[in-house]
């Protein structure tokens, strides 16, 4: 049995939960998320706390998961989610138009992306982006869609990573005489 499906989730202030069957809708001050989850999983409001049992006990790998997404969906619609990213190399940066982020990689054209609902890009310098939401996963998702435009390359360290990656660095070729 799941050790972290067995622990209750605690409800903090100003955040409303609904449970109808297996759908959970989470309300906040940072947004609104719904999720259905599947049927091998009991899901049930307890005063202030979330409890989620496991119905199907061939599918206990399930429990955890479902306790975690939820335990996410909470702390999203509360605090919120953030990634960070840096913009590593000569002339490359980021600058914010209205909803749009426009990076500067090197290419023949500037890279531009657009904000989604439920998504902010802030750029505090041109060498930083932060990426905020109440999605957990669609904040991982469109900071790795940034990253992805210019992937940090071995031997200078050039293109976009994220500000905790420590990019593995490659010695460069040497050079001898003839």
């Amino acid at each position: 049995m799941s050790r972290i499906g067995k622990k209750p989730i605690a409800i903090p202030q100003g955040v409303d939960v609904t449970i109808d069957g297996n759908k959970v809708t989470v309300k906040g001050p940072k947004g609104s998320l719904t999720d259905e989850f599947l049927n091998c999983v009991s899901i049930a409001k307890e005063e202030n706390n979330i409890v989620v049992t496991l119905v199907d006990e061939t599918k206990s790998n399930i429990h955890g998961l479902t306790r975690t997404l939820i335990q996410n969906m909470i702390t999203g619609v509360s605090t919120g989610f953030e990634k960070a990213l840096e913009i590593n190399g000569v002339g490359y940066r980021a600058q914010k138009q209205g909803k749009k982020v426009v990076l500067t990689l090197g290419y023949s054209h500037p890279v531009e992306i657009e904000e989604i609902d439920g998504i902010t890009i802030d750029v505090p310098s041109q060498n930083q982006i932060i990426v905020k939401g109440c999605d957990k996963q669609l904040v991982g998702q469109i900071a790795a869609n940034i990253r992805e435009k210019k992937l940090p390359e071995p031997y200078k360290g050039k293109g976009i990573k994220y500000a905790d990656e420590r990019i593995r660095r490659k010695e460069g070729k040497a050079g001898g005489k003839k």
